[in-house]
């Protein structure tokens, strides 16, 4: 279902056709083009051309995305249909991840795990990221499904007007008898809004058509209990800086606001099934997608070492730094390689995009502000300060170097990378 998506609308067709199915086939793709006036109609029909899988229905007017689903589902001929949206990036193995639940035969419908694209260096993409940690771990307890679901073919159609179609088909698949089933490993990339209008915006509607859902088909979203998300607000990590602390806590503000205007909405009767676009959210996905592939080197150096050296002495030296190194491996977590380099440095290959690299360098800096370590694990102790480097190789251009500063020292105390 596409409204204007030609930014993304290639590469979300590519990453569908080009999966690899071992539980079935792809027997055919839709594209239900509703009013578009973009490139969105030529691109595909350019696609549809070359491709016989490929089907272009076109709407002449934009008529909401509840009414283009449904001319998907009258138009689709298979016994277990796909729906995804036009603007998301499906990661290789999830088609496949969501199709091999349908060999159970109570099994009715089966939806992915959505990860935003958005960097989480701003208060923004903090909140979008916080939004889908929060999706997954609910979603893993009771299943809520949203961005790529996968159906049996057993619903003829959903309310013309609801804005939140996969609640919709959510609650006719459980009615009928059948099961609900989360797939964390079925990922795909989606970017989510980046200025405060557009987060209103799109949680404001979701939750409207929630309520809307919830009154007319009697289904409630799991994300619609209170408890279910404090608890698992609890559990997701969003406190662990003063930083994150606050803009957890300013997230939990901006969706307590847009959930009183969503019940506004809907008490006013406000029609929210074909809502104005959040052109944030439309951005290319594909550069921050493909983060996946990317290595990051982290360079780490022990502030002062060489008068640590004076001080301690070869023997004892060389071993803080192996203790401040065993620290850093923990802290990066098992996917980094880290390794130990003569006067006091740390070199650590991390894999993901460059501003998660910029992030997680920023937070083992911030853990080593002074922090006391006795060398040999017993004895006295000394106090330890970690500045760092980041080098990024993106898949095209120079390299992209940054330093993260020392806190509470003078900010000249970083460590130099060269290009």
């Amino acid at each position: 279902m596409a409204y204007n998506e030609e930014a993304n609308i290639a590469e979300a067709i590519a990453t569908i056709l080009e999966q690899k199915l071992s539980s079935g086939e792809i027997a055919e793709l839709v594209v239900v083009a509703s009013g578009c006036d973009d490139r969105t109609v030529p691109i595909v029909a350019e696609i549809a051309a070359s491709d016989p899988r490929v089907r272009l229905i076109e709407q002449e007017c934009r008529e909401g995305k509840a009414s283009a689903i449904n001319l998907f589902i009258a138009a689709a001929r298979s016994p277990v249909l796909l729906m995804v949206s036009a603007d998301v990036l499906v990661k290789d193995g999830t088609i496949d991840a969501l199709l091999r639940h349908f060999e159970d035969p109570t099994v009715g419908m089966v939806g992915g795990h959505p990860t935003p694209v958005n960097g989480e260096t701003t208060f923004l993409g903090h909140a979008v990221h916080l939004q889908w940690r929060l999706h997954d771990r609910i979603a893993r307890e009771t299943p809520k499904l949203g961005e790529i679901v996968a159906f049996r073919n057993v619903v003829p159609s959903i309310p013309l007007d609801t804005p939140v179609d996969e609640i919709s088909i959510q609650a006719l698949v459980t009615q009928l008898g059948y099961r609900l089933v989360y797939e964390p490993q079925a990922v795909v990339y989606n970017r989510g809004p980046t200025t405060v209008p557009d987060f209103l915006r799109q949680r404001r509607r979701i939750y409207a058509g929630h309520l809307r859902v919830r009154e007319q088909q009697g289904y409630s979203a799991s994300t619609m209990s209170p408890l279910r998300v404090l608890q698992a607000l609890r559990g997701s990590g969003s406190f662990t800086t003063p930083r994150a602390a606050l803009w957890s806590l300013g997230t939990v503000g901006l969706e307590a606001a847009a959930r009183g205007l969503g019940r506004y909405d809907v008490a006013r009767r406000r029609p929210q099934h074909v809502w104005a676009i959040s052109a944030t959210t439309k951005l290319h996905i594909a550069e921050g997608a493909n983060g996946d592939g990317l290595q990051n080197v982290l360079v780490f150096h022990i502030v002062d070492f060489h008068r640590q050296e004076l001080e301690l002495g070869a023997h004892a030296s060389g071993q803080l730094a192996r203790r401040v190194t065993n620290r850093v491996k923990r802290a990066l977590g098992s996917e980094a390689i880290v390794a130990t380099q003569p006067s006091g440095t740390i070199v650590a290959l991390v894999p993901g995009d460059r501003e998660a690299a910029e992030r997680t360098a920023d937070d083992v800096v911030q853990r080593f502000q002074g922090i006391p370590l006795s060398p040999g694990g017993h004895g006295p102790v000394v106090p330890v300060t970690l500045a760092c480097g980041v080098i990024a190789f993106p898949q095209a251009g120079p390299p992209l170097v940054r330093s993260i500063p020392v806190p509470m020292i003078d900010a000249e105390a970083t460590v130099p990378v060269p290009g």
